[in-house]
């Protein structure tokens, strides 16, 4: 879609790409035609139609017509005489362009070469700049200028394509930018209020164009001023009376770099401060374990999905009561967003009040299973989650699983095996009024129990769709359990051979609870 122009100004041929027949009631263009064009050329005198302009140049057979009139012969039409007929010859017309004062040759070498860069002038009398050269990026394209007489223009003409904006600092302020805290300011100003003004200018044009390069245009008697505008915000300044096209041009894309640049500078600054809060964020929603007083030892292992992040929907907790009795759990919000990990926060921090105060088996899964209906963003959301609660001597556990796989119990002389789960419950939010049956388990003397999320056993086994599973995660721990390890070193072995099984990162949260108890 064509910029809207304001009237009494015309847009440079070199923005255009093509010179632009006159309106009737346009004023003076800023490109006149040479003297000597022949009155049928000048745009007050023939207006022609812009797409036939732009088309007749591509044919470049010699005119060998002398018919008259106003044919429909192929190239631009001389149009030396007049009268009716048809002219059937190939014209190959070679004198001004229409108001542009350039050939139809460089018309047409500049319409045919795609533009890199826009660049918006703001100053009073666009007609009489000395910028009006023609100007080349590095690639030799010419740069599209565009024109502005006031900020108010500026605006309208400032739009996502303008790479830089030239800003001759002697612009009149606005009215209402030109009243100072003294209530002064008559429109022309004079000494320190001069000052001021320029740079409110250059202040509003910064307030406008935030992400565009900007170039101060000064007089060589005034470097100061130059150097002030840089300060402000402006990319360089330029002395008005010493440009040339190419020192203009240089410093055109010199500018637009240099906003590039720095604006990609403070974007990876913003993106490196947003993420450091967003990792003291989610480290601090991880769960400290409550455990003092207790004999039994505590490990995990946790692994978001989501790349860069530190919580992902997967959540667990432990927690030891006044009575001694140490409650664990852990649990999975289907999903692998920003808004599973902030629901799967919300569950601990509620299964942690709860704990606390007293609920335990059926009662407290059925309280959280109203938190989750009220915190879930859609109905069909729901949540896993295995509880145990150990008793003060560490030799029995309640064991309660909502939709979640059972944990793995290993003692000394005896396979790893899992906890019964035919008692398993629906999941949170899936079944109104449902009931989760706590069992009974007896752990021993000695023990170690693992709690995990199904992100450890729905890796795949090498290239084939295959998962590990249940079976496939027992033979596994088994075996490491067989090699000495324990603890800490048993998860995080444990977690990178699924991953090595699965041929790199696993797509969903993983994480492993370790509780071990010691004769």
């Amino acid at each position: 879609m064509p910029v809207p122009v304001p009237r009494q100004r015309a847009i440079p041929a070199v923005e255009c790409g093509q010179a632009p027949a006159a309106s009737p009631d346009s004023g003076p263009s800023k490109e006149q035609a040479p003297p000597g064009t022949h009155p049928a050329e000048h745009p007050t005198t023939r207006r022609e139609n812009p797409t036939e302009k732009r088309e007749k140049p591509t044919d470049t057979s010699p005119d060998t017509s002398t018919g008259t009139g106003t044919g429909t012969g192929t190239g631009t039409d001389s149009r030396t005489s007049t009268g009716t007929g048809t002219g059937t010859g190939t014209d190959s017309r070679t004198g001004t362009d229409t108001g542009a004062g350039r050939t139809h040759t460089d018309r047409t070498t500049q319409s045919a070469a795609p533009t890199n860069l826009t660049v918006l002038l703001i100053e009073d009398d666009p007609a009489g700049s000395p910028i009006v050269p023609d100007l080349l990026d590095q690639a030799g394209k010419p740069i599209r200028v565009r024109t502005a007489r006031n900020l108010t223009e500026a605006g309208r003409l400032l739009t996502d394509d303008v790479h830089c904006i030239l800003l001759d600092l002697a612009l009149s302020a606005p009215a209402p930018a030109r009243t100072n805290a003294d209530g002064g300011g008559n429109g022309n100003g004079g000494g320190d209020d001069e000052d001021h003004d320029e740079l409110a200018v250059l202040r509003h044009v910064l307030e406008l164009a935030p992400r565009h390069a900007v170039l101060a245009l000064t007089s060589s008697s005034d470097a100061e001023r130059g150097a002030e505008a840089v300060a402000v915000g402006a990319q360089d300044y330029l002395f008005r009376d010493e440009l040339d096209g190419r020192l203009l041009s240089r410093a055109i894309r010199y500018a637009v770099e240099r906003k590039r640049s720095d604006s990609a500078e403070r974007r990876l600054a913003e993106g490196r401060l947003r993420a450091q809060e967003n990792r003291r964020l989610e480290r601090g929603l991880l769960p400290t374990p409550l455990l003092a007083g207790s004999p039994l030892r505590f490990a995990a292992r946790y692994r978001p999905g989501r790349s860069r992040a530190l919580l992902g929907g997967d959540f667990y907790d432990v927690v030891r009561t006044p009575d001694g009795t140490v409650h664990a759990m852990i649990g999975d919000v289907c999903g692998h967003g920003p808004d599973e990990a902030a629901l799967g926060v919300e569950l601990r921090i509620a299964w942690r009040a709860l704990t606390l105060a007293g609920l335990c088996g059926d009662e407290l899964l059925g309280t959280l299973q109203q938190v989750l209906e009220h915190e879930r963003s859609d109905d069909e959301i729901f949540a896993t989650l295995c509880a145990v609660d150990i008793s003060p001597d560490g030799r029995r556990a309640g064991l309660c699983l909502a939709g979640h796989p059972s944990p793995l119990l290993s003692r000394p002389g005896e396979p790893a095996r899992l906890l019964p789960y035919d008692n398993n419950g629906p999941a949170l939010g899936l079944l109104p009024g449902a009931r989760w049956p706590r069992m009974q388990v007896e752990l021993g003397a000695e023990w170690s129990l693992m709690l995990y999320t199904d992100g450890l056993i729905e890796g795949h086994v090498g290239e084939g769709r295959e998962r590990l599973g249940q079976d496939g995660m027992v033979e596994m721990v088994r075996r490491q359990l067989a090699e000495g390890l324990a603890g800490e070193e048993l998860l995080r072995t444990a977690v990178n051979e699924v991953r090595e099984l699965n041929g790199g990162e696993l797509a969903d949260d993983v994480a492993v609870v370790l509780l071990d108890r010691t004769a």
